[in-house]
């Protein structure tokens, strides 16, 4: 059997954590207190400095791996107005090199450094709220120098419980209530941690926020490439990891493995972590050589691996997506919380764990299995009925991933931050950070044919087959990437998305929609209106066409044939979606041309619309049908193109007051709701909540991003900035959308979750937003779009101001 050979050492340790890098080459602590190569103070100016009082790397400790992944993700997401600083606890003397984030350092077993550290805080102004990452085990040695502690900080302080006990003696319950009375808030990791407070030590509800332990985004990838990678080829693999201890109750599963290896021989069972370092200090080695004399005694040498080592992240985030059952055998029911557990959550992992209430709170009937403390007999039992039934591993994989996605680092980032927020007295204002650009799911979901339609998780669908309108999308979002970057082996990727549009192209210039996996056009072409695929299909040609100039002259020439033959039959078109996007991408083609049939055309087309809004519009619902359905805000947008081409002030008005009541309908206090795709919202009705899909959302932020830039009302562009939130957490959910581990989009927020497949569309449309914020880069500094505004005649194109991008 493969044994890992990992190397041990200082320094490779702190290369193998997440935001660690030997680059950092901070300065030795030379004493309490002391201020080590702080950031520069002008990369923290205008931002708001919370202080983590924590355990921190490299300190090797679940809490100091915790404080880590979550002030990273703090800092991916709100490094405009968050600075986040660390004061890490030490147990005794130590020579611990920390990185750059790491302020000052206390000693919790000497009393009169408390008194200065506290000191110390109230005088920094930069400071605006203390975080303390609470572990009794922490402050054992100087509880009341702690307590004193608490109550001298005038700063605010929040106060996050890694341990509730749930049967206190009273002296537990006085001493929880003394450091909970001097803070603004609580956090607890648990349901079942917030109501043991409330309950028992008089904790107000309102006082606690409820925040999950973070889980790590992966990617899903396949687990026979990983089984190969690490030589676990053919075998069934159990896991289980974290720092070693007797608590961990690793017994449990070797003394169930004779009974399991009967049954299943490939069985393999892998032990990941180094002992506590608290445990080597008190007993070294003894629990670890324990577990190796039991593998002997029952001749399991061949079907248990100790892989003796803390792992980067990385590597145990593959080792978890490998494995077949993850276990968790905690012997303490008094453990709230375990991020072990939620780690294997994440990676998707059947678990099977002892009943804490972590545990309890997460697994049910479809997403695990819960056996008693100590049971050898009861795991080994599950584990078989369980490793012989590969439709229950997957169905309990997709349920468990469904359920853990909630609680991703960036959706605990979100939280924190908006706690911050909340508490910080006016302190603290939170703006949310662009992610960067990533085309990685939009790769992995095209073929040499174009983009495929869906995807299970991030995993691309081909059975789903294509369709023109992802396949439009697609050559839309490459055509403004390719406007904004003008890297040419973007032109391939144009050209494949275009291919596709043109294959789907009758004779007579209408395009069929539906395409399988063989390139085949199916029968549901036949049973679906095609209208609003035919109006996508113009969109992304002019989109296309309106980049002569940038793009190879002879594919320009084919996108113009394509272009003309498709306006054959444009006008036999009355869907009000079509229309609009038709009207969208004949301006855009006439930026490059001037055909006085494309006036015709908008302005027939725009009549219709016109015409629609006249109709139906009233003082309370100036809309042009009825009902609010999806891609809304094309309509709005679509008249001001065409007062744009025809300088008729009557489109102006329509184009603006339809735009002001969509906004009305769809913008509150949580950012944006688009309407729901479950039920349509109709004239007098209260809208569903649920169901928002990312579509919805871009063609919106597409839409005021034309308005700002044409009327130049700011409003405009504050709304946009608010709907690409919705993508990054404020949304109704609070919960992240667009996952930036897979550069994929969730297809949607549904009433109490996100749907956590990555299709084409959403994908594509969170793509598009991202690179329609892209070209505001450096408004917030400095307006660099250069605008020059031409005359309302045919002869100048349009009155518009047109921006053009570096």
């Amino acid at each position: 059997m493969k044994k890992k050979n990992i190397a041990q050492g200082k320094k490779d340790f702190i290369d193998s954590q997440p935001g660690f890098s030997s680059l950092h080459n901070p300065k030795k602590m030379m004493g309490s207190n002391s201020q080590i190569n702080p950031p520069e103070e002008e990369a923290r100016i205008g931002k708001a400095e919370i202080l983590f009082v924590t355990s921190y790397p490299p300190r090797i400790c679940g809490i100091a791996t915790y404080s880590s992944d979550l002030i990273r993700s703090i800092g991916e997401k709100f490094s405009d107005s968050l600075a986040i600083m660390v004061c890490a606890l030490e147990s005794a003397e130590s020579d611990f090199i920390y990185p750059p984030e790491v302020k000052y350092t206390l000693n919790t077993s000497l009393p009169e450094q408390y008194t200065k550290l506290a000191s110390t805080i109230n005088e920094d102004q930069a400071v605006k709220l203390v975080l303390i990452q609470h572990e009794f085990g922490f402050f054992s040695k100087q509880e009341q120098a702690f307590q004193n502690f608490l109550s001298d900080l005038n700063k605010p302080v929040v106060i996050a419980f890694h341990t509730v006990l749930p049967d206190p003696d009273e002296s537990m319950i006085k001493k929880v209530l003394a450091m909970t009375e001097v803070c603004k808030s609580i956090i607890v990791m648990t349901n079942t941690s917030a109501e043991i407070l409330n309950t028992k030590y008089g904790i107000s509800q309102q006082k606690m926020s409820v925040i999950s332990h973070g889980t790590h985004l992966v990617p899903h990838l396949s687990e026979e490439f990983l089984k190969a990678k690490y030589g676990f080829t053919g075998r069934k693999v159990l896991t289980t990891f974290g720092l070693l201890s007797s608590g961990k109750s690793i017994e449990t599963t070797i003394e169930a493995l004779p009974a399991i290896v009967a049954a299943i021989p490939e069985v393999l069972f892998l032990v990941i972590g180094k002992t506590h370092p608290e445990v080597i200090k008190e007993e070294g080695e003894r629990y670890r050589e324990s577990l190796l004399r039991k593998v002997d005694q029952l001749s399991l040498q061949d079907h248990v691996l100790f892989i003796n080592s803390f792992l980067p992240t990385s590597e145990l985030l593959e080792y978890l997506q490998l494995t077949d059952i993850y276990l968790f055998t905690t012997n303490d029911p008094n453990q709230a919380v375990s991020g072990t557990f939620v780690y294997a959550a994440s990676c998707a992992c059947p678990i099977i764990s002892t009943p804490i209430p972590h545990a309890k709170e997460i697994l049910s009937d479809d997403t695990g299995i819960l056996f008693d403390f100590g049971n050898s007999g009861q795991l080994a039992g599950h584990v078989i009925r369980l490793l012989s039934d590969e439709e229950q591993r997957t169905h309990l994989k997709v349920n468990t991933l469904q359920k853990i996605v909630t609680t991703a680092w960036e959706n605990s980032a979100n939280a924190h931050a908006k706690l911050f927020e909340k508490i910080g007295e006016g302190e603290i204002t939170l703006k949310y950070d662009w992610p960067a650009i990533n085309l990685d799911h939009v790769k992995n979901m095209t073929t040499e044919t174009g983009i495929i339609q869906f995807s299970k998780i991030n995993q691309p669908d081909i059975s789903s087959g294509y369709t023109l309108d992802d396949n439009a999308r697609a050559l839309i979002a490459m055509c403004l990437y390719f406007e904004l970057t003008r890297k040419e082996e973007v032109v391939a990727t144009i050209s494949r998305y275009f291919n596709f549009i043109k294959f789907c192209q009758g004779s007579d210039g209408r395009f069929q929609n539906y395409v399988d996996k063989d390139m085949n056009f199916t029968a549901q072409n036949d049973q679906v209106n095609l209208d609003d695929s035919i109006g996508r299909a113009i969109w992304a040609l002019g989109t296309m066409i309106s980049l002569s100039g940038l793009l190879p002259s002879p594919l320009i020439q084919e996108a113009e044939d394509v272009f003309k033959k498709s306006l054959q039959t444009i006008e036999e078109v009355h869907s009000s979606r079509a229309m609009a996007f038709a009207i969208k991408g004949i301006y855009f083609h006439d930026h490059q041309t001037d055909h006085p049939e494309n006036l015709e055309l908008i302005k027939i087309l725009g009549s219709r619309l016109a015409q629609m809004y006249r109709h139906v519009s009233t003082p309370d619902w100036q809309w042009f049908e009825g009902y609010l359905t999806y891609a809304n805000s094309i309509l709005s947008e679509a008249m001001l193109y065409t007062w744009l081409i025809t300088s008729e002030m009557y489109y102006k008005k329509t184009a603006i007051e339809s735009l002001d009541f969509l906004v009305s309908k769809t913008f509150n206090e949580n950012g944006i709701e688009v309407i729901s795709n479950r039920n349509w919202m109709r004239k007098g009705e209260v809208p569903e909540q649920y169901g928002e899909q990312p579509i919805d959302v871009a063609y919106t932020m597409m839409t005021l991003s034309k308005f700002y830039d044409t009327l130049h009302n700011e409003d405009y562009f504050t709304k946009m900035e608010i709907a690409f939130n919705w993508f990054l957490g404020k949304n109704r959910l609070q919960q992240i959308v667009y996952n930036p581990c897979t550069g994929g989009c969730y297809d949607g927020l549904e009433e109490r979750h996100v749907n956590i497949n990555q299709g084409a569309e959403s994908t594509l449309s969170y793509l598009m937003a991202r690179l329609t914020m892209e070209q505001y880069n450096n408004k917030t500094n400095t307006i660099q779009r250069k605008i020059s505004t031409v005359v309302t005649t045919r002869k100048s194109r349009h009155a518009v101001a047109y921006v053009f991008r570096k």
